[in-house]
C-alpha cells in the first residue's frame, strides 16, 4: 500500500494510490453512487454503511455517526484536533497496519475528513470482504465451527487487537469458513506484541448474541461453551 493525501478546500482525503485514482468529493457521496446505479444496499444499523459496486471493485462506504446521548448534540460532527487525531484517519491507519500484519480485517482504501469550522465530519471506504456474511446470518449454519470461532478471536487478542465494539454484527465469515473476520475498528487499538485480556470483548459479544439469538437458548449455551473452549485452547 502507498498512502497518499489529497487536500481539496475543506476536505482532506487519505487514500491508497495503488488501488484508487486520485479521488474527488464524489468518492464519498452516497447519492452520486446511487445516481450511477452502483449502490448495492446498506448494512443493518443506523444507516452508516453502504455497499457499492465501484469501478475499482466492491467496497463499503461508512460514514461516522454518533450514538447514544452524544447524538443529541450532533449526529455527525466531531471536534477537529488535527488530521492524525481524527477518527477516519486513525481507523484507516489501524487497518493499514493490521492488513500489513496479515490479520483478517478489511483492506482500507480511503478516508475523508471534511472541516466545518472547528468541527469535522468523516467517512471511510474499505474493500468488501468477498463472499462473506455477518454472524447473525450464520446462526442456523450447522457447519459453523464455534471452537474455530473462539480460536480465531483469541488470535486477534494475542496479536494485540482490542476491539471497542465486539458484537455479532461486527464479525463476518467467508462462505464455508469458520475463521472470523472483524470489521468496524472505530475507537479500537492495536499494539503488536502486547496480548489483550479479551474478557471485556467476550462479555460484550455474549450480550449481543443474547439479544440477536431467537429461540433455543440452550443451544446457544452449548455453542458458547464450544467457543470458550476454542478460545482457551
Amino acid at each position: 500500500m502507498n498512502p497518499s493525501v489529497s487536500t481539496q478546500e475543506s476536505r482532506v482525503i487519505v487514500y491508497d494510490r495503488d488501488a484508487l485514482p486520485p479521488p474527488g468529493p464524489a468518492l464519498f457521496d452516497v447519492d452520486a453512487w446511487r445516481a450511477e446505479g452502483a449502490l448495492d444496499g446498506a448494512a443493518p444499523g443506523r444507516g452508516t454503511a453502504f455497499f457499492i459496486d465501484a469501478p475499482f471493485g466492491r467496497v463499503v462506504l461508512r460514514r461516522y455517526f454518533r450514538g447514544g446521548w452524544a447524538a443529541k448534540l450532533s449526529r455527525d460532527r466531531y471536534v477537529y484536533l488535527g488530521l492524525k487525531a481524527s477518527r477516519p484517519f486513525r481507523e484507516f491507519e489501524l487497518l493499514r497496519r493490521m492488513n500489513a500484519d496479515g490479520l483478517r480485517v478489511p483492506e482500507p482504501l480511503a478516508a475523508q475528513v471534511r472541516r466545518h469550522g472547528l468541527l469535522y465530519s468523516g467517512a471511510l471506504m474499505t474493500r468488501r470482504i468477498p463472499r462473506s456474511r455477518a454472524w447473525p446470518d450464520r446462526f442456523a449454519d450447522p457447519d459453523l465451527d464455534w471452537r474455530r470461532v473462539g480460536a480465531g478471536l483469541r488470535e486477534f487478542h494475542d496479536a494485540g487487537v482490542d476491539h471497542a465494539d465486539m458484537n455479532a454484527r461486527n464479525i463476518l465469515f467467508r462462505d464455508g469458513e469458520s475463521a472470523p473476520w472483524l470489521i468496524d475498528f472505530d475507537r479500537c487499538s492495536y499494539r503488536p506484541g502486547h496480548a489483550v485480556d479479551g474478557g471485556r470483548n467476550l462479555a460484550r459479544l455474549r450480550r449481543s448474541l443474547d439479544k440477536l439469538w431467537v429461540g433455543d437458548e440452550a443451544r446457544l449455551d452449548r455453542l458458547w461453551s464450544a467457543l470458550l473452549s476454542g478460545y482457551s485452547s
